[in-house]
């Protein structure tokens, strides 16, 4: 059996591909006894989708795969802390198991923010992992969005000097 760390480095790898494309860098995987059952990476600007959220597609796709919307046995590997939008499709899906690398403190709400995902009000809670590679996850967006701010602060420093 791997471990956490070794799913959260192919979630990594996923949120990789979002960076390369201009996407804000956020990878997800679903693991379903010891299988990668889905991968994913977040494409809201590409698709201009406000739901194209790496954790949404994984869920998607698991469900498409499995042929079942139950989810009960799989584990979501991301690397930022779930929004709660992304919470609430991870209560509703009945995952079982959470592990996320960063910290979100701006919308966490798997325990920064929040908690939605063991909020015993619902019919369903999760396990929640949080910190597992946090710094590489965390460096990775804090990297991405201070080459994004130096980019616009260029575009407008030349659009004024024109």
């Amino acid at each position: 059996m791997k471990n956490d760390e070794y799913y959260m480095h192919l979630a990594i790898e996923e949120a990789k591909k979002a960076e390369e494309i201009g996407e804000v860098p956020i990878g997800a995987i679903i693991v379903h006894h010891d299988e990668v059952i889905a991968r994913a990476h977040n494409l809201r600007e590409r698709d201009q989708r406000s739901i194209a959220h790496a954790e949404l597609l994984a869920i998607d796709e698991a469900c498409k795969k499995l042929g079942t919307w139950r989810l009960e046995q799989a584990t979501l590997y991301v690397t930022l802390e779930p929004c709660a939008m992304c919470a609430g499709a991870i209560v509703l899906s009945r995952i079982k198991r959470v592990v996320f690398g960063a910290s979100d403190p701006k919308g966490g709400c798997a325990g920064t923010l929040m908690n939605l995902l063991q909020e015993k009000r619902f019919n369903h809670q999760a396990e929640v992992v949080s910190g597992v590679l946090a710094e590489q996850c965390g460096r990775m967006l804090s990297d991405f969005f201070r080459r994004l701010r130096q980019r616009k602060k260029e575009e407008k420093n030349s659009f004024y000097s024109n």
